[in-house]
């Protein structure tokens, strides 16, 4: 397998990383509790890359799978949760807290609730991905025909790679969610071309 993939994603990761290291833009519960799950979503993002560069190909995908949910929850805090769902998020951690957060939404109405209440442009990106990824992705966290039959037969390099360049896809448009919750919205455009001068490690065009 090329090591160029790797190699242009830690240069990215470099980077992006620089790019969004910035204030938030106030200091409410909804921006505070979105940046923590953005923040998450980047953190899912390094890990899985790391598992996949260690050819650990399950444990990689599940954390690519945890990298997309964290990402639409931070979407969803910033724009449509209710006041009474950022504060069951954001509480101390309880067992009264646990219990009252296992009323949230999951991600079919996560997306939903994106779709009428948030930027068209966040919503297609995840729409696309959900579309194209979820049902495998959903085998490899609960051990399903996916994992069992690549662990079994092997990884074939083409798969190691789509991954990864998803895993990129998704840190993009992790790394435009942070710009909107600095305030400094035209900071996208930067981070679009950034991702432009990484083709070799990004998803292809649609």
């Amino acid at each position: 397998m090329s090591r160029n993939i790797f190699t242009a994603t830690e240069e990215l990761s470099a980077k992006l990383f620089a790019l969004i290291d910035l204030p938030l833009y106030d200091q409410s519960t909804r921006l505070k509790t979105s940046d923590v799950a953005c923040s998450m979503s980047l953190e899912h993002w390094s890990a899985s890359i790391n598992l996949l560069k260690a050819a650990l190909l399950p444990s990689a995908v599940t954390v690519h799978r945890a990298q997309f949910e964290a990402l639409l929850r931070s979407i969803w805090v910033l724009y449509a949760a209710s006041d009474s769902q950022i504060e069951r998020l954001s509480s101390e951690l309880t067992l009264e807290a646990e219990q009252a957060a296992k009323n949230l939404p999951m991600v079919a109405d996560m997306m939903s609730a994106v779709e009428r209440q948030g930027p068209p442009q966040a919503h297609d990106a995840l729409k696309r991905f959900k579309e194209n990824s979820w049902k495998a992705l959903n085998s490899y966290a609960h051990a399903g025909i996916h994992p069992l039959r690549r662990h079994a037969e092997g990884y074939p390099v083409q798969l190691i790679e789509s991954i990864a360049r998803n895993a990129n896809g998704l840190a993009i448009v992790a790394a435009m969610q942070a710009s909107v919750l600095s305030g400094l919205q035209p900071l996208q455009r930067d981070i679009l071309d950034l991702a432009a001068h990484y083709p070799e490690c990004m998803p292809p065009p649609l």
